[in-house]
């Protein structure tokens, strides 16, 4: 196969995806550190405040990282009080994670995330929910034979 021509940087949409996150991260940063919380943190409460009582395989299958990411972002919210560890009474090689009433009562405080994201990039709601689809859509065809 001869040799594509390289597509420059803003033309790459995986460039475009990797710039956007980092952009949203930098805007996130400030209001996370004033909830007391990392990105990765947040991440790992989100899964928590859909589905309480995660494993750490089970939140890291949910957002798609490995679980040696998950245990010391689990192990630093455990020690802030937003969360407790707990052995499966059914299974003990298992550990599930627990909301705290902390952690449970931040969930309420992160509104602001997403009121920001709204405002800085200019979309209305059905607009943000349509892209959130489309990357979505993207992400999954990215991942469907990876399984």
């Amino acid at each position: 196969m001869a040799d594509a021509p390289t597509l420059p940087l803003d033309s790459q949409l995986c460039f475009s995806i990797y710039s956007t996150s980092i952009a949203i991260h930098r805007v996130y940063k400030p209001m996370l550190d004033e909830l007391g919380v990392t990105y990765t943190q947040y991440l790992v409460l989100s899964a928590l405040w859909e589905t309480d009582g995660l494993t750490i395989t089970a939140i890291a299958d949910r957002l798609a990282l490995e679980p040696s990411t998950i245990t010391p972002a689990v192990k630093r919210l455990e020690s802030a009080g937003f969360l407790v560890r707990r052995r499966n009474a059914a299974d003990e090689r298992q550990v599930q994670v627990y909301l705290s009433q902390r952690g449970s009562e931040l969930h309420a405080k992160t509104g602001c995330l997403t009121e920001t994201l709204l405002h800085r990039s200019g979309f209305t709601i059905p607009e943000m929910v349509d892209l959130n689809r489309k990357v979505q859509k993207l992400r999954d065809g990215m991942t469907k034979d990876a399984a």
